[in-house]
């Protein structure tokens, strides 16, 4: 059984082709943290916005998050905690720490936090992300504890990169699901 899914989309919101939609629409136990202003992110409204959702679980959850979400992720799990996030699926996030990778008005979410994360975690990224190299996706997954996957040249596993319901994340979702319930 999959527990219930907490969905954590990056600047711009995932549209309607980006795969966290189409698992928003395929497992009934999921949703969405919905932030006030996706074009502008402001590290405190948003990380004011996940601790709410969170705070309103009452059941084990898997935090999906994509993107400037992986850093906003590891920004609450530095300053806050919840026994009932059991896990963490952390999909291309975006170095905002690199002026070469994301723009500057995202350069307030950096540093991004390199605590080991208490809970299990697992990083995925590609070998042609554009807002992250694959072996700073590696080296941050390190540090943070967590299991790494390279999955090619995806490029940034959003919308463009088309992958419809995305069955080989779902894979990897279970594989984390595994882990969590040894």
């Amino acid at each position: 059984m999959i527990p219930h899914l907490l969905i954590i989309p990056g600047l711009g919101d995932s549209g309607e082709k980006h795969w966290q939609s189409f698992w928003l629409q395929k497992f009934p136990n999921s949703t969405k943290v919905i932030q006030d202003n996706w074009d502008e992110p402001q590290l405190h409204e948003w990380l004011s916005r996940l601790d709410e959702n969170i705070q309103q679980i009452k059941e084990p959850t898997i935090l999906v998050a994509h993107s400037l979400a992986v850093s906003l992720v590891m920004h609450w799990i530095s300053q806050n905690s919840n026994p009932n996030i059991i896990g963490a699926l952390l999909v291309a996030p975006a170095d905002v720490n690199s002026p070469e990778h994301t723009p500057d008005f995202l350069r307030h979410f950096s540093p991004i936090p390199i605590q080991t994360v208490p809970f299990p975690t697992m990083v995925i990224g590609t070998e042609n992300d554009t807002y992250m190299t694959l072996k700073r996706a590696e080296e941050l997954a390190g540090h943070w504890g967590s299991d790494f996957i390279n999955i090619g040249r995806q490029g940034h596993i959003n919308s463009d990169s088309d992958l419809g319901y995305w069955e080989e994340g779902q894979g990897f979702l279970q594989q984390l699901i595994t882990k969590i319930n040894k």
